[in-house]
Parts: structure tokens; sequence; C-alpha cells
């Protein structure tokens, strides 16, 4: 099985045979070794040297040079808005103090449809609107230019992640 063992981000994209294309959610952009099926049905495993987020736009690099362009799915959102500002800076707050991932935009964010987290929202004097959409959630403050890696000291599904010291 041929293998893609590298990433071409998006914005150094300028050329290469596209052959194929995957099709990704969220959790599905965050990878290292996996066999893949594209939706044109080339098959090949991804084996990259460490864990990588995926993002839209990006291509994976086959052994033989051709390219497999990376989509983000649309998924299942709560679209999150509030009366102004501060309002709104609030309610990312509360949304972050959860350790949970978020798209954060100019006048929305999005996060992972819950009720209980919309429950939240809307007793804090927010909106939270169910939207399908690519989800593109920020990377972290560990993780570098890309991905969603961490680097903070607190159980994410039963494995430890460190704080840097600092």
């Amino acid at each position: 099985m041929i293998r893609a063992t590298r990433i071409l981000r998006r914005d150094a994209l300028s050329g290469g045979e596209i052959v194929d294309r995957v099709v990704l959610d969220h959790g599905d952009r965050h990878r290292r070794r996996v066999a893949m099926r594209g939706a044109g049905g080339l098959s090949f495993l991804l084996d990259l040297p460490e864990p990588t987020v995926l993002e839209d736009g990006d291509a994976l690099v086959l052994q033989d040079g051709r390219l497999v362009w990376v989509e983000a799915a649309p998924e299942r959102l709560l679209e999150i808005r509030a009366a102004g500002d501060h309002a709104l800076k609030r309610l990312i707050w509360h949304i972050g103090n959860r350790h949970i991932a978020a798209e954060i935009g100019p006048d929305a964010v999005w996060i992972a449809h819950d009720h209980v987290l919309a429950e939240m929202v809307r007793g804090l004097g927010g909106t939270a609107e169910p939207v399908v959409r690519p989800f593109r959630p920020e990377g972290g403050a560990y993780s570098g230019d890309h991905g969603n890696g961490h680097g903070h000291d607190h159980p994410h599904g039963g494995h430890q992640h460190h704080h840097a010291a600092g």
C-alpha cells in the first residue's frame, strides 16, 4: 500500500497532481498513522512521524509525489453568539473553562453540539443555535502553528498531559 509520509500545508500548496481527496471530521483530522481511502477510491496509509492535525485545504504527499487533498467534513455544531463583545468574551471564558475544542470567530464561537453546554450558554444570556458546517477549532496554546496538541496538566479521556514549566 502506498504511504503518505508528509503534509503540504494549504499556504504552501503551489501545484502538484491532486489525485484524490479525503473528507474528515475534526476528530479524524488528528492523526499519525491510519489506513485511509479517498473519496475517489485511492487506498493509502497515512504514516506521519508524529500525530498531527490535518487542516482543511492541506494535502497529503504520497511516496510518489502525488497529492491527496484534505477537506474538513461538515459536522453538527452549536453556533454561540452574544449581545455584545464583552458578553461573548464571557461565554468564551466559560466554554474554555470546560476544556472543549472551540472555533472562535469575530462574532461567534462554534463547539461540538452538546445540549448541556447549549443550556449553559442560554442561561448566561447567549444564543446556541445548531448548525452543520466544517469545524476548525483553535489549536491550543501549546500546539504550535497547527494542531490540537496539549501541554497542560489535567486528564483527557484517561490520559495525562503536563504543563510546560514557566
